[in-house]
C-alpha cells in the first residue's frame, strides 16, 4: 500500500499486524487474491479525495483491514457456499460487523477505526445493519468503506460465482448510488485515476467509459432524492 503522510513508527507497526490478520480473514473467505489490502489503498485514496486528515485515514486503513474478522471468529462454512443464503444465515451473517467489531479492539484498533468496522454494512438508505443508520448519521469513513469493500468483493472472483469486470463494478455502484451507497462516494471512486488496485481481476476487455456522463448522472440522482447528506 502506498505510505500515509505522517505516520508514525507505532502506526506502521498497527498496519502490519493487521495486514497479517487480513490475510487470514481473505484466505478464510475464499478471496485467490489480495483483498482487504485492496480495499484499504482504494479507501485510502477516496479518502484523500475527501480531504481526510492523516489520523482519519489511518484509522480508515485499519478498518479495511479489520473489516471481516468477525467472519473469521465465526467459522461458517456458509460464508464460502455457492448458492444463496438461507434467511437464517442471512440474519446469523448480520453479526459479523460487531464481532469485527471486537476483533478489531482486541486487536489494538483505536476506537474510531472500531466504529468504523461496526458500520461498514450502514447503508445510505438506512437499510443496512448492525445499527440502521442512514444518510450522514453514517460516518464518512464507513460510507468509503463501504463503496472500497464492494468495489473490490465485485471485481475478484469467489468461490461461488466470478469476478465482475470493472465495467460491471461501476455500473452496480451507479445503480445503488443513493440507495446503499452515498452518491458523493460513488462519484469519487469513478473520477479516481487508475491505479494497481483499482484494477480487476477478471480477464474480460473493458470498454472506454465517459466517466463525466457518469457523474452527471449521479448528481441528477442526489437531486432526486432531495440533496440529502
Amino acid at each position: 500500500m502506498p505510505p500515509i503522510e505522517s505516520i508514525d513508527s507505532n502506526q506502521s507497526d498497527a498496519i502490519e499486524v493487521f495486514k497479517s490478520l487480513s490475510a487470514g480473514a481473505d484466505e478464510f473467505e475464499g478471496y485467490a487474491n489480495p483483498h482487504a489490502t485492496r480495499i484499504a489503498a482504494i479507501a485510502d485514496q477516496l479518502a484523500k479525495s475527501f480531504h481526510l486528515g492523516a489520523r482519519d485515514r489511518f484509522s480508515l486503513r485499519i478498518a479495511a483491514l479489520a473489516h471481516d474478522l468477525g467472519e473469521v471468529a465465526m467459522d461458517r462454512d456458509y460464508i464460502r457456499r455457492p448458492g444463496a443464503l438461507s434467511d437464517d444465515e442471512r440474519i446469523d451473517l448480520a453479526r459479523h460487523p460487531l464481532l469485527s467489531e471486537r476483533e478489531a479492539a482486541d486487536s489494538g484498533a483505536d476506537r474510531g477505526a472500531q466504529l468504523l468496522v461496526r458500520w461498514h454494512h450502514e447503508w445510505w438508505n438506512g437499510s443496512g445493519y448492525p445499527d440502521g443508520l442512514r444518510f450522514e448519521q453514517i460516518p464518512l469513513g464507513a460510507r468509503i468503506l463501504r463503496v472500497a469493500d464492494s468495489y473490490a468483493s465485485l471485481t475478484d472472483a469467489r468461490p461461488f460465482r466470478r469476478a465482475y469486470s470493472e465495467k460491471q463494478a461501476r455500473e452496480h455502484l451507479l445503480e445503488w448510488a443513493g440507495l446503499e451507497f452515498d452518491p458523493r462516494v460513488v462519484k469519487s471512486l469513478l473520477a479516481l485515476e487508475p491505479f494497481k488496485e483499482l484494477k480487476g481481476y477478471t480477464q474480460e476487455p473493458e470498454p472506454t467509459q465517459d466517466l463525466s456522463v457518469i457523474a452527471d448522472e449521479i448528481m441528477e440522482r442526489v437531486q432526486q432524492l432531495g440533496g440529502q447528506g
